[in-house]
């Protein structure tokens, strides 16, 4: 049986974690590829499940989920 738990990925030393959908648009910068959402750095426990965008050859990405718009700023 596998127990669920709502504590947070670990977040990166010197960074704190992000809410999830906490806004509409982002900006991302290859360093972020491949992308998904919710990104790396975002609590987890309350958001949908990951998805990987497709966002390099158009420069932008829009999530099934939540609606999330992303551009890459080259």
């Amino acid at each position: 049986m596998c127990a669920m738990t709502t504590e947070p990925a670990a977040p990166e030393p010197g960074k704190k974690l992000i809410q999830p959908n906490a806004k509409n648009q982002y900006m991302v910068t290859a360093n972020d590829l491949p992308l998904s959402c919710p990104m790396p750095g975002m609590y987890l426990w309350n958001s949908h499940p990951r998805v990987f965008l497709p966002i390099e050859k158009t420069g932008w990405a829009k999530c099934p989920y939540c609606g999330a718009e992303y551009t890459l700023i080259r």
